[in-house]
């Protein structure tokens, strides 16, 4: 059913576009009885998407603690663990820098803030964005759980990753004594895998309802008067895509050329939904069937969903720009170098905070005193290009994970590519490949 779930991904994806232009079509007519109207329908269709993300969020949590800590304690070793953790972090490091860089060439190359064709927020117009979300301070002392219960309640991923190292060190230092520990927390592991497949497969509902709920309220026409923003923007993340998967292909050879088709189901999802972490249980699964043991994938992919986010940083750098276009605030060479060293450290603060990529731009716009009221220029538009970083996210963090496995020497024997990893619906076939975890 994987290559048959990927499709009905997509059906739903285009009847999403279909229906959400059809109803913005019929019934928008300017008028606020109307727009009215499309907003309640939009409400009526976000159910289904908000009800789909809930399940994906309840099973975040015990998967990444599960996983993290089973594969911490086979690593064996705290070396081990140590050396993992340093290359994935040398990684995340240099594909931010490639990231953000790549961004500001783009944004000074197209310049697309200049000469826009449509009205300009005044400067002391309100964006709605709090700032105050993020500060360095908060972050800091946020990365540490005061509670392992809380931190699972609000699936704060870097305090889960943080708490589960802690436990899987203690594991390995304990010895033969954890074993029935490390078996139930592995069980715990299968069970939530096994949970995941029953949830996927609800993805092409609520692909379906979140592509149609956004056309059918804001329509076709929003991403006319932004087109050209949007588009050099799309240009800029095909681009990183190529430049994450040659650096792949280089380190981990041809069988890269797998990897896409591996992930080609969270990628949808990720998409289609805006959100990558609804694609994070799939793509550990497809990282498992790629040859990427489960020790490592289930350590770097929760890092990178916290300090990996290539398409939320190419847009930063690529959307604080266009806003000072738009103002006609010419930044120096030395300010845009600030700028990306300044991106470079708040990007890795965002994890979990609403609207991330915007709250860092907001903060970086008052750096530079760059009107705010910027923001809500890209607005409007910010979902359907928050779909794209979203796929970029996955993109980026199944790379990380690759080339951390095969630094390592890791890589395992290949699983074809459109094997089917949920049950059949006998019950009878195998979910998962129980064994993955006890290499």
């Amino acid at each position: 059913m994987g290559k048959r779930l990927t499709y009905q991904i997509l059906i739903g994806l285009v009847l999403g576009l279909v229906v959400g232009i059809a109803l913005n079509l019929s019934i928008g007519d300017g008028s606020p009885a109307a727009t009215a109207r499309l907003t309640e329908i939009a409400g009526y269709f976000s159910i289904v998407t908000t009800l789909f993300l809930r399940l994906i969020k309840m099973i975040i949590a015990p998967l990444v603690f599960s996983t993290l800590v089973v594969g911490i304690a086979h690593m064996g070793d705290t070396q081990a663990l140590g050396r993992v953790g340093f290359r994935a972090v040398s990684w995340f490091i240099g594909a931010s820098l490639v990231s953000l860089s790549l961004g500001l060439l783009l944004v000074n190359l197209f310049q697309p803030g200049v000469g826009l064709g449509i009205p300009i927020p005044p400067a002391e117009a309100a964006s709605g964005v709090d700032r105050a979300a993020f500060n360095l301070k908060d972050f800091i002392t946020h990365i540490v759980p005061a509670s392992m219960i809380d931190a699972m309640a609000k699936n704060e991923i870097l305090q889960i990753v943080v708490f589960s190292i802690f436990v899987g060190v203690g594991i390995t230092a304990v010895g033969e004594r954890a074993a029935p520990l490390v078996r139930g927390v592995d069980g715990l592991a299968q069970v939530m895998l096994q949970v995941t497949n029953y949830v996927m497969r609800f993805a092409p509902f609520a692909v379906f309802a979140a592509v149609a709920g956004t056309l059918a309220e804001r329509g076709p026409a929003i991403l006319g008067s932004l087109a050209y923003f949007m588009g050099t923007f799309y240009v800029g993340m095909a681009i990183l895509w190529a430049l994450l998967i040659g650096v792949c292909f280089l380190i981990v050879g041809a069988r890269t050329g797998l990897l896409v088709r591996y992930i080609r189901e969270p990628l949808i999802l990720a998409f289609s939904t805006a959100s990558s972490e609804a694609a994070y249980p799939r793509t550990l699964e497809a990282l498992d069937r790629f040859g990427v043991p489960p020790r490592i994938a289930s350590f770097v992919l929760p890092l990178g969903y916290s300090f990996n986010l290539d398409g939320s940083m190419i847009y930063m750098t690529f959307a604080t720009m266009f806003i000072a276009q738009a103002y006609g605030i010419e930044l120096s060479v030395a300010q845009q170098i600030t700028m990306l060293l300044v991106l470079m450290v708040t990007s890795k603060g965002v994890a979990g905070v609403p609207r991330a990529s915007l709250v860092v731009i907001a903060a970086t716009l008052a750096f530079f005193d760059i009107p705010e009221a910027g923001l809500l220029l890209i607005l409007a538009v910010d979902h359907f290009l928050d779909m794209g970083r979203s796929a970029t996210n996955v993109v980026g963090n199944a790379v990380a994970s690759a080339v951390v496995a095969k630094w390592e020497g890791q890589l395992d024997v290949l699983e074809p590519a459109d094997i089917d990893p949920l049950p059949a619906p006998s019950g009878h076939g195998p979910a998962v490949d129980r064994d993955s975890f006890r290499e």
